[in-house]
């Protein structure tokens, strides 16, 4: 069709990508040090993949920390911690990051459609 949104097929293949996809929640049951995001970030570091999407939740509203009130921050200030964790360990890597939250991320409103998530503090040359 030639209003198509998809991608032309008569362009040339613009060559071969690496995605990388994972999903949350990016922290172990008992904790939010998010030891397994930066192992994550190991393995973006290494393959250095052309985009990465990472899906939510980014802070599980089924954690047992956020459930109990345990946490030593408020919501936004663990997710700004987990954003900023994410930024500075793709920063080198060159690839493009794609954030799509989740119904049970505590730090985002649970509406569906979902809206994008609000970067208020991060530097322009980080937001594309």
């Amino acid at each position: 069709a030639p209003n198509s949104p998809f991608f032309p097929p008569n362009l040339p293949f613009p060559g071969q990508r690496m995605v990388l996809v994972a999903c949350g929640p990016f922290t172990p049951s008992d904790g939010v040090a998010f030891e397994p995001l930066s192992d994550l970030l190991e393995v973006v570091a290494r393959d250095r993949p052309d985009v990465c999407i990472l899906l939510g939740p980014f802070l599980d509203a089924k954690h047992e920390q956020v459930e109990s009130c345990q946490l030593l921050g408020c919501f936004s200030d663990v997710f700004r911690l987990c954003l900023h964790t994410i930024v500075e360990g793709t920063r080198g890597a060159g690839c493009q990051l794609v954030l799509v939250p989740s119904l049970r991320d505590v730090s985002h409103d649970f509406v569906y459609p979902q809206p994008p998530f609000p970067f208020p503090d991060l530097p322009k040359e980080d937001r594309a």
